[in-house]
């Protein structure tokens, strides 16, 4: 990775385009420490040990959601929307149609991009009213609350800012994509887990410092972290290989075909959507309950408990969780009809099996297993540090696990992506000179 790095700081152009990176992200840690005005949040807005979809939006937006800066929103909205988009394209013909040429895949992204400021709109809305609920807004010089025009002019402003924040987010990823190196939106995502590692490793080092077993119990934590990037690495280059054989066929006096090649079909297909969905889903009792705050004791207390990370009941709902969304995930990303098909019109086929429907059930059959391989390594990934925490909390000498499975598996796949293209871009200019 470092020979890479090297290597492409040494082509000019690719050197511009990597400064140009930094400088997008840089920009956007810049935003994410601006607060919005009307707004005083000094000891944070979340309380991270609850285990609510705040907590997702933490590790999303680099604790800038937690201090209501103008980037508090960050890049969540943007992944909503294609999120959404992506469901909608295989529910509807229409837009189905539209993502596979060049002009609908335009129009899709522009619509994805309107989608977004809507939901960021939403969200922004959420927020503002969760703020003023936790009387974190700022208050008139006799310490009581804005009301009448005051009070609505300090409600646009927050949400017209947060709004603003979350497109003008959006818009630095897609310069990434067009001037810079690497996928915007991963960056991006990648920048904000990162600024939060310096605080894990001082609440780590606070932690350590209580002695006992705390000196044994937080180098295993370092140790598990190392060893589930390592796992990550192995996990991302897993694949299942297919192997398919084209007939030789003769166009003119030039003959087609004949070789032998194979269908690479990754492990880990789903990469962290699964981990998301089942997180949200799974979150959502703890962030209404902020909002009820039921009586101690009361039945929707004890309701509302079995979904926080320190309930035992946790972790086999997120397993089933993890297993549903994945098959769920797959079944969007793989079509074995489809590939029969073009199996089919290309003149392959897998070897041992008849064209047509056999090659549509031998595939189907295939994924499924797949899927369940994948789903299960990544709920090592996912389920750990919470197993960890229960463990050590169970013995009185609980580890607060602030970076969980998503954080690595975004981190490591991202990493791996961006010197995966630095690697093709060098490739490209390599040859691009051999020919010239």
């Amino acid at each position: 990775m470092l020979k890479t790095l090297s290597n492409a700081w040494k082509v000019p152009e690719l050197r511009k385009k990597m400064l140009y990176t930094v400088l997008i992200i840089f920009l956007f840690r810049l935003g994410a420490a601006v607060p919005v005005p009307f707004l005083s949040i000094t000891g944070g807005l979340v309380d991270e040990s609850n285990g609510s979809f705040m907590n997702y939006l933490l590790m999303m937006t680099g604790e800038a959601f937690n201090y209501g800066t103008i980037f508090a929103l960050g890049i969540t909205p943007y992944i909503n929307s294609s999120i959404i988009m992506q469901l909608l394209t295989v529910a509807i013909p229409a837009l189905e149609k539209l993502s596979k040429d060049e002009d609908g895949r335009k129009k899709m992204a522009q619509i994805t991009r309107y989608v977004t400021v809507g939901l960021a709109l939403l969200q922004s809305t959420a927020y503002y009213v969760y703020v003023r609920h936790s009387g974190y807004l700022t208050t008139a010089a006799d310490g009581t609350a804005y009301t009448g025009f005051s009070a609505v002019w300090q409600a646009i402003v927050v949400i017209t800012i947060l709004t603003a924040g979350s497109t003008m987010v959006m818009w630095l990823g897609e310069q990434i994509n067009e001037k810079g190196i690497g996928n915007g939106i991963s960056l991006i995502l990648f920048a904000g887990i990162v600024s939060r590692i310096p605080t894990l490793a001082t609440q780590l080092y606070q932690t350590m410092n209580q002695g006992g077993a705390f000196f044994a119990l937080v180098p295993l934590y370092v140790i598990m972290l190392l060893a589930t990037v390592v796992f990550i690495v192995w996990d991302d280059g897993a694949e299942r290989r297919i192997p398919v054989q084209y007939a030789k066929r003769v166009v003119g006096r030039k003959m087609y075909g004949g070789q032998n090649t194979h269908i690479p079909i990754k492990v880990n297909m789903s990469g962290v959507m699964p981990i998301i969905f089942a997180g949200s889903i799974l979150s959502l009792p703890s962030t209404i309950e902020m909002f009820v705050n039921p009586q101690d004791g009361s039945f929707w207390d004890k309701f509302f408990k079995l979904f926080t990370t320190e309930s035992w009941w946790y972790v086999p709902i997120y397993f089933a969780l993890l297993i549903a969304f994945a098959y769920f995930y797959a079944s969007i990303q793989y079509n074995p009809v489809e590939m029969a098909n073009n199996l089919a019109k290309n003149g392959g086929s897998i070897i041992g099996i008849r064209a047509g429907k056999p090659t549509a059930n031998y595939l189907a059959k295939v994924i499924n297993k797949i899927v369940l391989l994948g789903a299960l390594l990544l709920s090592v990934v996912a389920l750990t540090p919470i197993l960890y925490t229960q463990i050590t909390t169970a013995f009185g000498k609980g580890v607060n696990v602030m970076v969980g499975g998503t954080s690595i598996i975004i981190l490591v796949g991202v990493a791996l992506e961006t010197v995966e293209q630095l690697k093709s871009q060098l490739m490209m200019r390599h040859y691009s000179r051999f020919l010239d």
